[in-house]
Parts: structure tokens; C-alpha cells; sequence
């Protein structure tokens, strides 16, 4: 068994955007698992926007990550040594010990996943808390209707690209995405099945959206806030739905961002605005993965993926994914 193990830790709360000086790359001891507990070798892991917001002190839906101790995330790996008769080494396992090579972990931490026709790496992205936010967030908080037109910020992201794909597959009439750069917008148009794509950099968001759906939408998608809400706010049709997944573009904020100038429409158009987080939708996982699965290996949804080799790379993938660097899911390749 190892004896030792590299893990990132937060050392210093970031003020604006993170840099490098805020993580700590450090070695620790690696203990026996006892009764009840696994020992993990990290395999892949996630970063994911929302770990942003836990470097702060601040209350949330979860509480902030610690200085000093390790970061915490999705991950999946490979069982050691177990202490539970029900988990076996040599078990694939989901687990939320990311940013580590190994962990020892109580066997209830762990989750068994199917590596015999997707790769383990899925499990963290179009099969996992990705796929189920996209699929949550568009079916559930913003109630797609066959005939709708969706508009998706963010689109060439993990969330993003398969809120697209999802509600091609369900009869959306049109389908719109923004993404920051030609290539990503080339990859939804031509990879993905976006009816239209457009780069954000290139002008305001709400003079290319009117030109990308100048009938309307009827769900916005929000996964960067700002000037991407106001600008589909102002396109929604009567009836109009918004799901509010993330705000990325407020995250490294240190002043109250401007709301929208434009909230009256939400009267007139008779619009709703639901924020959500993906685990209060959790009743949804076993059809989600039913569905999302099937369409996975009929070769019907385009599952991207960006991947950063090394643990010692793992803040560098983070600071990437904050800035755009991503091509639909982040990952980082630990072992």
C-alpha cells in the first residue's frame, strides 16, 4: 500500500480572481483503511465552476472550503483496499475526494460505476453531475415544451453543450448557444447540432441574439449572468422561462454587479426565473441516466472533453475552466 500522497489545499482566500499563490500542493501520510473504510487511487477529476465560490468565507449552499486542508470534488478512481465486504478492490468508484491521489474514505463515500461500455471519466460528465444539471435544469426548472426555441450561454461548456443536445433530442423548434471563441462556436454548429451559434466577443450579446432567434426564445439557459441575462431577457417570448444555473461572469466579482436593466419585461411577458442546484433533483437520476445513457451509446449526443495530465496541473485545469480554456468538460488525469 502507498504511504504517502500529494493533495492540493487552500492556503489563502482569493480576492478577485484566483492565482496560484492561493493553493498549496502538499505531501501527506496515507493510512491503512480500517473497518468500514476504502483506500482510493484517484484516477480522474473534476473542476467545476462552483468551486469558486467555496474559497470564499461566506455563507452558501455548501459551507467554504478550509485553509489549510485539502479541496474537495468529484472524482473517480480505483479501490485499493477495502475494509467493507460490500466494495472490492479493484472497484471502480465515484467519489467526492477529488484534488488528491489517493484518500482513505468510509465505504458509504464510495458509489460503484459501470465502466463496461463508457469510460470512467463519464461518470464526471455527460454521466454525471454535468449531464444531470443539464437535464434537470432544462426539463424540470425550465419546463421545455416541443416547439421551443432555447437560447444557452455558456453552450460549448459541460453544462452548456448537452442543455443544447438535450433539447434538440426533445423537439426544440431552435436551439442557440454563445461560447467565446470561433472554434467553440464552429464545434457547437458542426458537432453538437446548435441551430446557431455565436462568439460573444464579437459584439453585444443582444444585438447576435436577435439576429441568432429573431422569433423570440422561450427558455434561456444562464450560465454566466451579466449581459448574457439582460440581453435574453429582453428576446423571451410571453410565457417565457429562465433557469439560472450559474453566473460565471459575476464569480471573480469584488463590487455588486448591475442587475438587468429590464426586469419590467418579467410583468408584461408574464416571465419566470428559477435558480437551482443539481441535488435537489436527484429523483431525476435514474431516468436521466436511463435516457442520457442510451442516446451516450447510440452515438446521438457529442460528448466533449478537455483534459489536463497530472495532479501537479490540477490548479492550472481550474484556472483554465475559469477562463474559457475548456472545450466542454474539464478534467484532470491524476493517474
Amino acid at each position: 500500500m502507498p504511504t504517502s500522497s500529494r493533495e492540493w489545499r487552500l492556503v489563502a482566500r482569493p480576492q478577485g480572481e484566483p492565482a496560484p499563490e492561493c493553493f498549496e500542493l502538499a505531501k501527506t501520510d496515507v493510512a491503512d483503511p480500517g473497518p468500514g473504510q476504502v483506500l482510493v487511487r484517484t484516477t480522474w477529476m473534476s473542476v467545476d465552476p462552483y468551486m469558486r465560490g467555496r474559497m470564499d468565507d461566506r455563507e452558501s449552499y455548501v459551507p467554504p472550503f478550509a485553509l489549510g486542508e485539502p479541496l474537495e470534488g468529484a472524482a473517480v478512481g480505483v479501490v485499493e483496499a477495502s475494509g467493507d465486504e460490500n466494495v472490492q478492490p479493484g472497484d471502480t468508484v465515484l467519489h467526492d475526494a477529488g484534488w488528491r491521489e489517493y484518500a482513505v474514505l468510509d465505504a458509504s463515500r464510495v458509489h460503484a460505476v459501470d465502466t463496461s461500455a463508457v469510460p470512467a471519466q463519464s461518470f464526471l460528465g455527460v454521466l454525471g453531475m454535468p449531464g444531470l444539471t443539464a437535464y434537470a435544469g432544462l426539463l424540470e426548472v425550465g419546463e421545455l415544451r416541443p416547439g421551443d426555441t432555447v437560447f444557452v450561454s455558456a453552450a460549448a461548456g459541460a453544462v452548456g453543450s448537452l442543455v443544447g443536445q438535450i433539447a434538440r433530442l426533445k423537439g426544440a423548434r431552435r436551439v442557440v448557444g454563445s461560447a467565446g471563441s470561433a472554434d467553440k462556436v464552429a464545434w457547437l454548429r458542426e458537432k453538437a447540432g446548435f441551430d446557431a451559434a455565436f462568439n460573444y466577443k464579437d459584439g453585444p450579446v443582444r444585438k447576435q441574439l436577435a439576429e441568432a432567434a429573431p422569433d423570440g426564445i422561450d427558455v434561456y439557459f444562464d450560465n454566466v449572468g451579466g449581459e448574457h441575462l439582460e440581453a435574453a431577457i429582453g428576446r423571451m417570448r410571453r410565457g417565457g422561462r429562465i433557469a439560472v444555473c450559474g453566473m460565471i461572469s459575476v464569480y471573480n466579482a469584488q463590487e455588486p454587479p448591475p442587475g438587468p436593466r429590464n426586469l419590467p419585461l418579467f410583468i408584461a411577458r408574464r416571465l419566470t426565473m428559477r435558480g437551482f442546484l443539481v441535488f435537489d433533483h436527484n429523483h431525476l437520476r435514474g431516468e436521466f441516466l436511463r435516457e442520457v445513457g442510451a442516446w451516450v451509446a447510440e452515438g446521438k449526443v457529442a460528448s466533449e472533453e478537455t483534459v489536463v495530465d497530472g495532479l501537479e496541473n490540477a490548479v492550472d485545469a481550474f484556472l483554465g475552466l475559469l477562463r474559457g480554456a475548456n472545450r466542454g468538460k474539464m478534467l484532470v488525469r491524476v493517474s
